[in-house]
């Protein structure tokens, strides 16, 4: 095998995406999609096989050194393919498209995802991880592509056919229909298919592997808001514990791995993808918030301190994500390993902790001598263990006769000292792309965290999010936001998630600042997607801008995953905009937005739980609250401290000054009547725009709040 260096780099080393450069050396003739790829297989008559993966996905990696590094396999597809490469996190609106196509095809999905496509990008054949060699009856990659390419020599009419009859299946069900109206029981059905997935011995949804998904959480807090069900609160509270004292959580700088490979949230996928963090925080901040649990508020605090430690570039932005491998040996950088950077063998946690250190540490993190690997199928893992809370600190206490503050110190001084021992090994690969959509939802995080604990840090560091994507990711020229900034080069159009997780975060950001250029912003980006996105038929929003003429379908997404679909935040979106801004034509397309999934929604609440929140929203009479004084005055200060100690997630916040009433009365003319007062700030709390008597007494203010 001929290394890297020795190499020449194939087209994918003019592209920015960290994906793509990973393939660079590649022997495969790599094209980035676009025009020269498709009129190359229209001018050659040759199908297109296209691979879309991520730079941190465990078996793209696998699939590239088994079969793209391979001479003789890449020789193969040079000769009877154009191939091209896709990063799924720059192209969503790409990957959902042919991921649709295999989960109609297979029935199930993944990364990589393997197609092989028609040179008018219609998908014949779909697949994901390919083995280099045939296996258990499946072809291997090269038995594959000499079978794809004999037929399309000798039965061309046939897999155009099946071209056809895929991409007119995909077009089909990317039409939702809409139905007539909205009923409650939605909601309620959504509650009972969740209660019936609930794991009650291991907690979360499902067996093994176990994702989490912050968007059920969203929703069964919601409704537990709603209507005070203490089974939906149970459900939540349980599973962040677990997840908290799993293995899927760094307990030495915290932040969540992507998902967990058994059913008891022990051993996890080690990548860490900042979507997770950012929605997991604002599911613990939450969970404090109805709690006053400070366990939950350390979480948050702990995941928040890991992205802005790892994470986040010094200009503003976010990076994407950390990889699952890493190199055992500096000495040997190709040779990686799955968990290398998080994994201890006890021996090496004994050589560097003192004797009782050690063993109060091994004992609250259920370190084994054999190892505590549940579940190690391939045998990857021998010896090997993960840090998870094996013990509380009761038992610890109990265990070594110790009082808790002396347990506490002796496990943060281990957790510093192997924290440092780690920080030597060769660290996992950081994805530095820049991303809209997990930006925005990363300022919504941030924003919340201030206003939960009024730490001047997240205020400072979502402002800065903010600015850096108006700035850099923002045409006001063109009026169009990018998706993506790497290594100074803005590029592709933004998408519908970008669009309103940016909106949603600059919502929440307003209402942490009450700086009105945020909430400004949030209107003109809603407009711009509206414009853009629309679809003025059906309802609701395509996943892609009208102006992409190579993609072969616009379709909507109808599963909330790991991230919400851009659909679910934009309804919420627009109901919370049109409170602020007393517009009947957003309510409504908002209501349109989510009539459009109706039937998704009818007979499969739980594939859109986000939607769901959207819903609980349509239903309620949402609270109007208003302050009117200065920002920064104590008494506006103690006022926002009592309303972010309640759950309300009804509600829209709005703060009146001399300096902004003009603005603010502009896009709500009922502030007009707002009086400000000189000394004391006053509170309103309205709903439809008429408002309860104002207070200036906090006490008074947290009754209303309460009633």
């Amino acid at each position: 095998m001929i290394s890297n260096t020795e190499r020449k780099p194939n087209r994918l080393i003019c592209e920015k995406s960290p994906y793509l450069q990973q393939h660079a050396y590649n022997p495969v003739d790599w094209f980035p999609w676009g025009e020269e790829a498709f009129a190359k297989a229209q001018a050659e008559d040759k199908p297109i096989f296209l691979s879309i993966g991520y730079s941190t996905c465990y078996w793209c990696h696998v699939m590239e050194r088994e079969v793209f590094e391979n001479d003789s396999i890449a020789a193969l597809m040079n000769e009877k393919l154009i191939c091209i490469k896709v990063d799924r996190e720059e192209r969503p609106d790409i990957d959902r498209i042919y991921m649709s196509a295999l989960q109609a095809t297979t029935g199930s999905g993944g990364w990589p995802l393997s197609a092989f496509l028609a040179p008018d990008r219609k998908p014949f054949y779909t697949a994901t991880y390919i083995r280099p060699e045939s296996h258990h009856g499946r072809p291997g990659f090269p038995e594959l592509v000499n079978r794809i390419s004999e037929l399309w020599l000798t039965q061309r009419e046939k897999i155009l056919a099946s071209c056809n009859k895929i991409t007119d299946y995909l077009q089909t069900e990317s039409v939702k229909t809409p139905i007539d109206s909205l009923d409650e029981s939605i909601i309620t059905d959504g509650y009972n298919r969740f209660l019936a997935l609930y794991d009650a011995e291991q907690y979360g949804f499902g067996n093994g592997p176990k994702f989490p998904r912050p968007v059920i959480f969203n929703f069964l807090l919601r409704y537990f808001h709603r209507t005070g069900n203490g089974s939906s609160l149970k459900m939540v509270l349980n599973t962040l514990r677990a997840m908290a004292r799993g293995g899927m959580y760094d307990h030495l700088v915290g932040g969540f791995h992507r998902y967990s490979v058994d059913a008891q949230w022990r051993l996890p996928h080690f990548e860490k993808m900042l979507y997770d963090q950012a929605q997991l925080a604002i599911s613990y901040l939450e969970a404090y918030q109805i709690t006053h649990d400070t366990e939950f508020a350390d979480m948050a605090k702990g995941i928040l301190q890991y992205c802005i430690n790892t994470l986040h570039d010094p200009s503003g932005g976010f990076y994407s994500a950390e990889d699952a491998e890493s190199a055992l040996d500096p000495s040997n950088p190709d040779e990686k390993e799955e968990g290398a950077y998080y994994l201890w063998a006890k021996s090496e946690i004994d050589s560097i902790l003192e004797n009782q250190t050690g063993d109060i540490f091994s004992y609250y993190y259920g370190i084994e001598t054999q190892g505590n690997i549940i579940e190690d199928h391939h045998g990857a893992f021998v010896g090997k263990n993960v840090l998870h809370i094996a013990h509380g600190l009761e038992e610890t206490v109990k265990k070594f006769n110790a009082t808790q503050p002396e347990i506490e110190r002796t496990l943060q001084r281990a957790k510093e000292t192997l924290l440092n021992h780690r920080a030597n090994r060769p660290r996992p690969h950081r994805d530095e792309k820049i991303i809209t959509a997990w930006n925005g939802l990363m300022i919504s995080a941030l924003a919340k965290a201030y206003n939960s604990f009024r730490d001047d840090i997240y205020l400072a560091t979502a402002r800065k999010v903010a600015t850096f994507i108006i700035e850099k990711l923002y045409d006001p020229k063109t009026k169009t936001l990018y998706r993506r900034y790497c290594d100074g080069e803005v590029r592709h159009d933004g998408g519908l998630q970008d669009y309103s997780f940016f909106v949603q975060g600059l919502i929440d950001l307003y209402e942490a600042s009450f700086d009105f250029r945020w909430l400004e912003m949030a209107l003109l980006l809603t407009q711009i997607q509206i414009d853009h996105f629309v679809d003025p038929t059906n309802g609701g929003f395509f996943e892609s801008p009208i102006a992409d003429q190579l993609l072969i379908l616009r379709i909507k997404d109808d599963y909330d995953g790991a991230e919400p679909t851009g659909n679910s935040v934009a309804a919420t979106n627009l109901f919370r905009l049109s409170v602020f801004t007393n517009n009947p034509e957003w309510k409504s397309l908002a209501e349109r937005t989510i009539k459009s999934f109706g039937e998704r929604l009818t007979e499969n609440p739980e594939s859109l739980p986000q939607m769901l929140s959207a819903l609980c929203w349509y239903f309620s009479a949402p609270r109007e609250i208003i302050f009117a004084g200065p920002r920064e005055s104590a008494s506006t200060c103690l006022m926002l401290d009592e309303i972010h100690r309640h759950f309300i997630p009804n509600k829209i916040l709005l703060l009146v000054e001399n300096e902004t009433k003009e603005k603010l009365s502009s896009i709500l003319p009922f502030l007009q009547n707002i009086t400000i007062p000189n000394s004391e700030t006053t509170a309103y709390i309205c709903r439809n725009y008429s408002c309860q008597l104002p207070t200036t007494d906090v006490n008074q203010f947290r009754e209303l709040l309460e009633q």
